[in-house]
């Protein structure tokens, strides 16, 4: 039965419109259109200019067959075209599918093959990898797909072109669609972010449109973010849509500051050349900055704020980045979450506190996004809460509309991430008395280096793929540059030899580089009466590993 408050009183055109990010792309360009919206080295764009070859892109794609439910993959670096995917593949209601640039040719087939990948947008620097991906999806799974070459303006080394279309040439044989427009249903699925989680197998993590305009949202508020911002591209836009990011800068009309190279030099000149103010990025980079030499830094006089997130960040990260007067904002999430959705809000109070308690403070995962319904640290066996008190450890987990749809075609793994109505992150924490969260485990031995996730898993079979190998274990190492890197514990089969240089050439031929032990020590591994490893042990062996 209806109530007065329904009758005659139903959403149409004008009173309802679903959330897409998609908007604020028109919008800028309808109302700033003349300010500057990408920067690239000699590129320089408006957000007038930034919405057409947006749209341009959305009608090209759309000349291919792209459409609602269709999967474009971009291989790209931090480039303007990245940022035109971000916007275009949307418009379309198509998915839009970031391959990150580290992973080997193997990764990337299986992964086109499994989102059903209908075009891929790849920049020339990526060629090699890429011919032998493709080739491994013709061979291997059956499939042949459209592929569209990047020839940055910004990258002279070598490369090849893979597909029919060189990518300007083909923005230019297109007219612009009229207007970009997000999907009728804000459900409908926006991305699908490959993550290797805490096993070999990666999972699809499928992100909507709702969840996708509220974190650029919970982005602007969490940092009290002014309009015009200029942004710098230290953070992969492969990594979680870079947390949403595009979407935030062209929500605020700013600056998108291109960076195919994440190193100190490239990072301070873009930062006084172009006066950036926000960037974000995982530790490592916050340390290359305030690691540089202080003459790297002259010049830089405005406030830069920095987000920090990816793996805990070290105490002496935030002390650094204090000391060279940056403004540091740590961030906690995961690709489930679009990236970040939680904050070490700062309280006006911290100021009075000494360095050391305000690195402490900051250096705590925090509270939940504005925009995020729910965060708390809970027993996962009986779902209830932990008490705050600084102490009980339980499981970090989120509800909201800042959660993932599910994982693509993996039921059972969408099923068991939702148990009792939360989402479980598989990160153990404290709740301290003032509902600030605090990691103090991982619960599924992932790694984190240099931002990106490792399968510890997935190393360890790759290590006994060796012949020599009897029994192996990967724990995380405390590494000064990259946050944590893979350690390997072994085991070798009675009467074989092996070197850890041999294994570490047997891991590279396997793995992605940055997925291969930095170190292997041949030690008796630790393990229960039923032959169950006990990793605990080899952490804390791996916190004194030389």
């Amino acid at each position: 039965m209806t109530n007065i408050f329904e009758q005659d009183l139903d959403p149409n055109s004008a009173n309802f419109t679903a959330l897409s990010p998609v908007s604020f792309v028109e919008r800028s360009a309808e109302i700033f259109g003349d300010l500057s919206s990408v920067v690239h080295g000699h590129r320089k764009y408006t957000w007038a200019q930034t919405r057409d070859r947006s749209a341009r892109l959305a009608a090209a794609l759309q000349s291919l067959g792209v459409s609602r439910g269709s999967t474009v993959s971009a291989m790209l670096p931090n480039t303007p075209e990245m940022v035109e995917v971000h916007y275009a593949v949307p418009a379309l209601n198509a998915v839009l599918n970031p391959l990150n640039t580290r992973l080997d040719a193997a990764l990337i087939a299986w992964q086109l093959n499994h989102c059903e990948c209908a075009v891929l947008i790849t920049d020339r620097e990526f060629s090699p990898v890429m011919s032998k991906a493709l080739d491994i999806l013709k061979t291997q799974f059956g499939r042949s797909i459209e592929v569209i070459d990047v020839c940055d303006s910004e990258y002279t080394g070598p490369g090849e072109q893979l597909g029919r279309y060189e990518y300007e040439a083909w923005l230019a044989s297109h007219e612009p669609l009229s207007k970009l427009e997000g999907p009728q249903n804000e459900w409908d699925a926006i991305a699908v972010s490959y993550t290797s989680g805490t096993t070999g197998d990666p999972k699809g993590v499928v992100t909507h449109h709702r969840g996708a305009y509220l974190n650029a949202v919970s982005n602007v508020a969490t940092w009290t973010m002014p309009h015009f911002p200029t942004y710098l591209w230290t953070l992969p836009m492969f990594h979680c849509n870079g947390w949403c990011f595009p979407w935030t800068v062209a929500m605020l009309a700013g600056t998108h500051v291109c960076l195919r190279r994440v190193e100190a030099q490239p990072i301070l000149n873009a930062m006084r050349e172009h006066g950036v103010n926000h960037y974000c990025a995982a530790p490592i980079v916050h340390s290359l900055i305030y690691n540089a030499p202080e003459s790297m830094r002259a010049g830089i006089d405005q406030q830069v704020r920095g987000m920090v997130a990816g793996a805990a960040p070290p105490a002496a990260m935030i002390e650094g980045m204090a000391k060279i007067g940056f403004d540091i904002t740590h961030v906690y999430g995961l690709t489930e979450v679009y990236g970040p959705a939680s904050v070490a809000v700062k309280r006006e109070s911290w100021a009075d506190e000494s360095l050391s308690e305000q690195t402490r403070l900051n250096g705590r995962q925090g509270v939940r996004y504005v925009l995020q319904e729910g965060m708390t640290v809970m027993d996962p066996e009986n779902m209830t809460e932990c008490p705050a008190d600084g102490v009980t450890m339980g499981e970090i987990m989120f509800k909201g509309n800042i959660v993932m749809k599910g994982y693509l075609k993996n039921p059972r793994a969408t099923h068991e991430a939702f148990a009792g109505g939360w989402f479980h992150t598989g990160d153990l924490a404290v709740m301290e008395p003032d509902r600030y969260v605090k990691i103090k485990d991982r619960s599924k031995d992932i790694i984190i280096s240099g931002g990106e996730n490792i399968s510890s898993l997935e190393v360890e079979d790759a290590l006994y793929r060796h012949p020599s190998v009897l029994a192996c274990a990967v724990v995380a190492k405390p590494d000064p540059k990259w946050g944590e890197s893979p350690l390997a514990f072994v085991e070798v089969k009675s009467g074989a030899t092996v070197s850890q240089t041999e294994l570490i050439a047997h891991c590279k031929n396997l793995l992605a580089s940055y997925k291969v032990p930095k170190e292997i020590r041949f030690e008796e591994i630790p393990k229960t009466s039923t032959g169950k490893i006990q990793k605990f042990q080899l952490r804390e062996r791996a916190k004194h590993a030389n």
